[in-house]
């Protein structure tokens, strides 16, 4: 805008000899990222992907609807106080909506943000119960969330159980953290519907000591074991599984433990290790190959090319995929290139994605359609089993994707949103 009234300024006095329109300011896209410590490795691949998919659209497309993307990166450490500091030294300069890729840091932001008028995009992280937008009106997690994962999973082991899990032990190893606490609930509820047994099994940060945990779960001979990890925890965890001999098919992670870095360090014996996922794994989709041409090839790549078709690249490049979504949805929406923040959070919750859009944006069949509402901040919540394969070195979907259990999910999260309205005095938004 300063650009605009000085050029107008300089027209005016005569300075410039021809009015050339003014050029039209970025979409800002802030990137919390964290390339450095324990949990670097993972957070540098997810900011890669997402780095260099709005890299295409600028060198591709001349970026969203005509106008630029810039993507500013500040530096967390997936520590929540620089979290909270890098949000505000950043929302000053136009952010759009923030991603923060941490649930520690998406709680504290969930206040600011709203405040502030800021929409923010945990998806697949963050505070569950922000599914509904009746009460969280500027908080989005689609395409699915903690509950739904862990609601999939439960599902998967009761379908190679013969479709009955009554009397089973399922012990859940988790991060012990707001993160990692957040499937409990849910796993506790299906435990009375589906007759299981569970057992926690807490890690403290960062994850390194596990062998008391892994020596009780030798003593509990548990049927499955579950994982609710991050960065090196997982990867201790699926060493410590093989130095017990506990069967690699028999241990599911959710998402976030689902990564080449958590099972490349284990070799051979990690194979048949498994997570759910809420997309697509591997690099053969047509937009990897407009990747490789307008930004790997033209050396303008966010690290050395190495991590292209990674779970977690891919998992960058598709939340970058929505929120660019979103932002061409809220430009139509508003009639105008320049959104803001407010047009932004209305562009995301009218976001619709379908399988010829999909298509057309070079990922067919990547993940499931989404149809975000007022209501509705949640998305499908749909995902699907991925299992692990060492000798090809690769991750393979072993299931169609496949839905949550509604009749458990949904009243929880009706519960927690309605205890935190209560408590921040919050109105449920009308969204007849």
């Amino acid at each position: 805008m300063k650009f605009k009234a000085i050029t107008a300024a300089l027209v005016t006095a005569g300075v410039l000899a021809t009015s050339a329109p003014a050029a039209l300011a970025d979409l800002v896209f802030p990137m919390l990222s964290y390339r450095t410590g324990p949990y670097g490795p993972n957070g540098t691949e997810f900011a890669d992907g997402y780095a260099d998919y709005f890299t295409l659209l600028n060198e591709r497309d001349g970026g969203i609807g005509g106008v630029k993307v810039a993507t500013p990166e500040c530096e967390t450490a997936y520590n929540t106080q620089k979290g909270v500091e890098c949000y505000e030294s950043t929302k000053g300069d136009g952010a759009l909506v923030y991603q923060p890729l941490s649930t520690g840091i998406t709680y504290q932001l969930i206040p600011k943000a709203t405040a502030d008028g800021i929409p923010i995009h945990s998806m697949g992280y963050g505070r569950t119960s922000a599914a509904n937008g009746k009460v969280f009106s500027h908080v989005f997690n689609y395409p699915g969330n903690y509950w739904d994962a862990a609601s999939i999973i439960v599902k998967h082991l009761s379908d190679v159980s013969d479709g009955d899990l009554k009397g089973k032990k399922i012990t859940l190893v988790y991060h012990n953290s707001a993160y990692g606490k957040e499937p409990i609930r849910t796993l506790e509820e299906l435990a009375k519907k589906h007759g299981y047994e569970l057992s926690l099994l807490p890690v403290d940060h960062p994850g390194q000591e596990q062998k008391s945990q892994w020596l009780q779960i030798r003593r509990d001979r548990p049927d499955f074991v579950m994982m609710w990890g991050w960065g090196v925890m997982n990867q201790v965890a699926i060493k410590e599984a093989t130095n017990i001999r506990f069967p690699m098919d028999k241990f599911v992670g959710v998402w976030w433990s689902g990564s080449e870095n958590d099972v490349m360090p284990a070799g051979d014996a990690a194979n048949g290790y498994k997570a759910v996922t809420f997309h697509g794994v591997g690099d053969d989709y047509p937009v990897f190959a407009d990747i490789k041409k307008h930004v790997q090839d033209a050396g303008k790549a966010a690290g050395d090319g190495s991590n292209v078709g990674s779970v977690l690249y891919n998992r960058g490049m598709y939340a970058a995929m929505l929120a660019a979504e979103a932002a061409a949805t809220a430009q139509k929406m508003h009639d105008t290139q320049e959104i803001t923040a407010a047009q932004m959070r209305d562009g995301m919750e009218n976001l619709k994605i379908d399988a010829a859009r999909l298509e057309a944006l070079g990922l067919p069949g990547f993940a499931p359609e989404i149809n975000v509402s007022c209501a509705d901040h949640g998305g499908p919540g749909l995902g699907a089993i991925q299992q692990w394969d060492a000798k090809a070195k690769e991750w393979k979907l072993i299931t169609e994707f496949t839905g949550s259990d509604r009749e458990v999910i949904d009243p929880l999260i009706a519960e927690d949103s309605a205890a935190f309205a209560a408590e921040n005095k919050i109105e449920e938004r009308d969204c007849s």
